[in-house]
């Protein structure tokens, strides 16, 4: 794409349209807007996040193909940014070859970071990055038989889904039904298959933010961060890391975004112990646990996403410690209500992102506390304690 960007709403206009519209879509999408650029969201429900600050929006099955198709051939955008993973990849791919739209970073990243299997098999047994033991299952016999070859504890997830999402951690063999059952309801797509990984003994786990731009691939401040049941709780930014650790995240992160291609931001995971680490998974977008980027980074993840895609200059450095703190729903219930915000952002240094989403669920991830400190326990303390003075509340 040339570096001229026109004026949204003209003729002249730089398109970009959105396959999914969460909050960390929503967090593009503004700085998207900053630039002059003609934003479309689309996502399976109304009033999604990121449609609430795009040009315009449309609800679809991503899932379906020929809707999909007809959304592109209407908008015509310049780029399409797939956001979450239930999307007609194989569409996408012919609907990049067809030249109707660049997909962000390629379609073929989406092919293959959208489902566990593809990302694991390129990382593991292509490129021979260290990664946990795993095998792949599409019945309950063959979990069980793979579970067995593995050795308990494993960690079962749908080879479809995001924010930890149908994951358990399997103790023995008589959980296993259940595990498999959980996998399969919280699954996106219509794929009927798990994969199965060893549980492995690390220190801390991270998301290297790996920006691809025109000129260089350049990494985030490693991002250290807490997950229950496979989602994110806490975040901050840096994570202190051995020398060497580092060096070889970086090489893992490179080698996989390189093999994938394309511009952009990617969030790769990895698991360190001492100078041990171990490639855990890569989104190509912005991460969950990169939101910490807001208070700690001049160009957030976000801006970086933006400006990646565009061939724009990007800069990643850090300008000061942070930490973030998710606040979940606690009730179901639609058009909710927020209370406590004032004395949330009475706490020195923080911010919050509450998400707009029209529906709150016991565990749905509503908003987000971030937080800058001298250092990363004072940061994490004030990211907490904001989150915790969030209500919510049904109206």
């Amino acid at each position: 794409m040339s570096h001229r960007l026109g004026t949204p709403l003209s003729p002249s206009a730089t398109r970009i349209l959105f396959l999914g519209a969460g909050e960390l879509g929503k967090e593009v999408i503004i700085e998207l807007q900053r630039l002059g650029v003609e934003t479309i969201a689309c996502d399976r429900y109304a009033n999604a996040p990121g449609m609430q600050v795009a040009h315009r929006s449309h609800i679809l099955d991503m899932m379906d193909a020929v809707a999909l198709r007809e959304i592109i051939e209407r908008e015509r955008p310049d780029l399409i940014v797939p956001e979450i993973e239930a999307i007609a990849t194989d569409e996408l791919a012919r609907i990049e070859a067809d030249g109707l739209a660049r997909v962000i970073p390629t379609a073929r990243a989406t092919q293959l970071t959208m489902d566990r299997e593809g990302i694991r098999r390129l990382a593991a047994e292509t490129l021979g990055l260290n990664t946990s033991p795993y095998a792949f299952a599409s019945s309950l016999a063959e979990l069980m038989q793979a579970a067995e070859q593995i050795g308990y504890p494993v960690f079962i997830k749908p080879v479809m889904s995001s924010s930890g999402k149908g994951q358990s951690l399997v103790a023995t063999a008589e959980e296993m039904t259940t595990a498999w059952d959980h996998a399969l309801e919280a699954g996106r797509g219509r794929k009927v298959r798990v994969i199965v990984e060893g549980a492995i003994d690390f220190d801390y786990e991270i998301t290297l933010l790996t920006v691809r731009s025109l000129k260089t691939t350049s990494f985030c401040e490693p991002v250290g961060h807490v997950q229950q049941q496979g989602d994110y709780v806490e975040s901050w930014q840096p994570q202190a890391m051995a020398p060497a650790a580092r060096a070889t995240a970086q090489d893992m992160a490179r080698r996989v975004t390189d093999n994938i291609g394309g511009l952009g931001v990617f969030g790769v995971e990895l698991f360190v112990k001492g100078e041990t680490v171990w490639f855990s998974e890569v989104s190509p977008r912005p991460h969950d646990t990169g939101l910490v980027t807001l208070a700690t980074q001049d160009q957030s993840e976000f801006a970086l996403h933006a400006r990646a895609i565009l061939g724009l200059p990007v800069d990643t450095r850090l300008t000061r410690p942070g930490a973030s703190a998710v606040i979940y729903g606690g009730i179901d219930a639609a058009g909710v209500a927020f209370e406590g915000v004032d004395d949330a952002l009475e706490t020195e240094g923080t911010q919050l992102r509450l998400f707009g989403k029209p529906r709150a669920y016991e565990k749905r991830r509503m908003g987000v506390a971030i937080a800058h400190g001298e250092t990363i326990d004072m940061a994490r303390h004030r990211a907490r304690s904001a989150a915790a003075k969030i209500r919510i509340v049904e109206v």
